[in-house]
């Protein structure tokens, strides 16, 4: 097989055991739960104000959708995804978009995977009027900086009777 190089696309019903295996790496204050990301999976792909994208290996002849550097791993293999929403608010005078969920599996970090995903939510975005990117984390606030994201609030949360976590 030539060299591949991975692209940022929508996903697809297709995609759902990749992106349920990368979001279960992903899970750390609630337990990952299959029957559950069974039952939202749909209904995301299915949400005009979700963007639920990935990135997978394609081949170097696969045309000008791939981005980023070479890459050896099978072909369409996902190496990472992101979950994103966008909503209306006032602070904003309009649309925001809030990054929910990324994750590039682990052995593929530091390629541009998670950058590229970032840029294609950021255009989504941009293409639905946002004024606005933001996102919360604990781990990878270098990674964001370094994309032009700066700190700007504190992340608080309750989790509501019922709920693990």
């Amino acid at each position: 097989m030539a060299a591949a190089r991975f692209r940022i696309r929508p996903a697809a019903a297709a995609d759902a055991a990749a992106v349920a295996g990368l979001a279960a790496e992903l899970a750390q204050s609630f337990a990952f739960s299959l029957a559950s990301f069974d039952a939202c999976y749909p209904a995301l792909l299915a949400a005009g104000h979700a963007c639920l994208l990935v990135a997978t290996a394609c081949s170097e002849d696969a045309g000008p959708e791939y981005s980023g550097p070479e890459y050896s791993g099978p072909e369409d293999d996902c190496l990472g995804y992101l979950l994103g929403f966008e909503h209306l608010t006032f602070y904003a005078n309009g649309r925001v978009a809030w990054v929910e969920e990324v994750l590039v599996r682990g052995a593929d970090r530091g390629q541009g995977a998670g950058r590229a995903l970032m840029t294609a939510f950021e255009e989504w975005a941009r293409g639905r009027d946002c004024a606005l990117v933001a996102l919360a984390t604990r781990r990878a606030a270098p990674f964001y900086r370094a994309l032009g994201y700066q700190d700007s609030a504190t992340y608080l949360r309750k989790v509501l009777a019922g709920k693990p976590g």
